[in-house]
C-alpha cells in the first residue's frame, strides 16, 4: 500500500512541477510540450528523479488512452464552418501529404545512411503525421492572427492524418516480419477498411452517443463522464474492428461538438480541462520512457533527418497538396512550417518495438530526437514566421479561432 501512495505522490508532484515550469518558461516563449517532455526526462532514470520506466506495453496503453481523449477534444472544438472551409485541402494533406513526406524522408535516409528501404520508409512513416496536441496548443498559445482557413487546415489535418501513418507503419512492420505475406491487393483493402471503417464507426458512434445524451438528459456533472466513456468505447471498438480508432474518435467528437443538446457546454468544458491531463500524462510518460544517455549516438543523424523533414519534405508535400485549392505562397509556407511533430510519432514507434522488429528501439531513440527538434525549432518560431510571411487574420479582423 505504501508503494501505491508513493506512486500517487510522485505523479501529483510531476504534474505540479510540469505546470509551474511551463508557466515560468512561457515568459521566454518556450513551447509548453517541450517543457512537459523535459520534466519527464529529468524525473527519469538518467535525471535527478531516477525513476526507472521501460514498460513499452504500458506506454502503448497509456498513449492510446491519452490520444483518444486528445483527438476527441479536437473534434469537439472544430466548428462545422472550419470543416467546410478546409476539408478538401486538409484531407489531401492527411493522405497524399503523409505519403509524400514518408517517401521523401525514406529516400534521403536510404541515400545518406545506406539503410534498407523498409527501415527507411518505416522511419518516414512514423514521423510523417503532424500532432494534434502540438499543433492546437502551440497555435493557440502563440496568439498569431492567420486566415481562418489556414488554421482550419492545420487543425483538421492533424486530426485526420494519424490513420494514414498508422496504416503505413503497420503495413511496413508486417512486411519486415513477413516479407512474402503482404500483397498490393491486401494493402489496398487494408487502407480502405482503415479509413472507410473509421469514418463509418465515427459517424455512427457519434450519433449514438448524441442520442444517449439527448434521451437521458443527465445532470451536467454526469454528462461529460458519459461522453468520455463513449469516446473510449468508440476508439477501442474501432481498433478491435480493424479500423482506425484515431479517425473514428475524432469524427465522433465532430458530431458531438456541432450538435445541440442540453449538456453541450459542460461536455466541452470538461474536455477542455481533461485534455490537459491527457497531454501532461502523455508527454511526461514519453519523457520517462527515454534514456537521455542513449540519445547521444543518434543526435547527428536524427538532426539531419529532421532538417530534411522540416525544410524539404513537408514544404514539398504542402505545395503539392494545396496548389489545387488556391492557397497563396505565404499561406502554403505557413502551413508547411507549422507541421509540428509531437507525441504521435514517438507513440507510433512503440508498434515496431512491441512487434519485435529488429532495431526498433534505435528507431524510438532517433524519432525522439526528431520530435524534440521539430517542437523546438518550429514551436519557438511560429510567431516570427507568421510575421515574416505577413499573414493576417480574416478581412473582418478575426484572429485564430479559439
Amino acid at each position: 500500500m505504501n508503494e501505491s501512495h508513493e506512486y500517487l505522490f510522485v505523479a501529483g508532484l510531476l504534474f505540479i512541477i510540469a505546470i509551474v515550469s511551463g508557466k515560468l518558461s512561457g515568459r521566454f516563449g518556450t513551447p509548453l510540450l517541450l517543457v512537459f517532455i523535459a520534466v519527464g526526462m529529468l524525473a527519469g532514470e538518467d535525471g535527478i528523479g531516477g525513476i526507472p520506466f521501460s514498460d513499452f506495453e504500458s506506454a502503448y496503453f497509456i498513449g492510446s488512452l491519452a490520444l483518444a481523449i486528445i483527438l476527441f477534444d479536437g473534434g469537439l472544438t472544430t466548428h462545422r464552418t472550419m470543416v467546410r472551409q478546409a476539408i478538401g485541402p486538409a484531407f489531401a494533406m492527411a493522405t497524399l501529404g503523409v505519403l509524400v513526406c514518408a517517401g521523401l524522408v525514406g529516400s534521403v535516409v536510404v541515400l545518406v545512411f545506406h539503410t534498407s528501404w523498409p527501415e527507411a520508409l518505416l522511419l518516414g512513416a512514423v514521423i510523417a503525421p503532424t500532432d494534434a496536441a502540438a499543433v492546437a496548443v502551440l497555435l493557440r498559445m502563440s496568439g498569431v492572427a492567420v486566415p481562418s482557413r489556414v488554421f482550419a487546415v492545420l487543425e483538421i489535418e492533424s486530426g485526420f492524418n494519424d490513420p494514414m501513418s498508422v496504416f503505413l507503419t503497420v503495413t511496413l512492420v508486417e512486411f519486415m516480419l513477413h516479407p512474402g505475406g503482404v500483397s498490393t491487393l491486401h494493402t489496398l483493402l487494408e487502407l480502405g477498411t482503415e479509413m472507410g471503417g473509421g469514418v463509418l464507426l465515427g459517424v455512427a458512434g457519434g450519433y449514438a452517443l448524441l442520442g444517449l445524451l439527448r434521451v437521458l438528459r443527465l445532470d451536467a456533472t454526469l454528462s461529460p463522464v458519459l461522453a468520455l466513456g463513449g469516446a473510449l468505447a468508440i476508439f477501442g471498438g474501432a481498433q478491435v474492428a480493424g479500423t482506425s480508432g484515431f479517425l473514428a474518435v475524432y469524427i465522433a467528437g465532430l458530431v458531438l461538438g456541432n450538435s445541440q443538446y442540453k449538456s453541450l457546454v459542460s461536455v466541452k468544458g470538461f474536455f477542455a480541462a481533461f485534455v490537459w491531463l491527457a497531454q501532461l500524462t502523455l508527454f511526461l510518460m514519453l519523457g520517462l520512457l527515454v534514456s537521455p544517455h542513449e540519445l547521444l549516438d543518434y543526435v547527428g543523424p536524427a538532426l539531419i533527418v529532421a532538417a530534411v523533414l522540416i525544410f524539404v519534405a513537408r514544404p514539398i508535400a504542402a505545395a503539392m497538396c494545396l496548389l489545387p485549392f488556391g492557397f497563396s505562397r505565404s499561406e502554403t509556407g505557413f502551413i508547411a512550417w507549422v507541421g509540428l511533430r509531437g507525441a504521435v510519432p514517438i507513440f507510433l514507434t512503440l508498434i515496431p518495438v512491441l512487434s519485435g522488429v529488429k532495431s526498433s528501439e534505435t528507431l524510438f531513440s532517433g524519432v525522439f530526437v526528431i520530435v524534440i527538434a521539430s517542437v523546438a525549432i518550429q514551436g519557438w518560431t511560429i510567431g516570427p514566421v507568421a510575421r515574416l510571411l505577413r499573414l493576417k487574420g480574416d478581412p473582418e479582423g478575426e484572429a485564430v479561432p479559439h
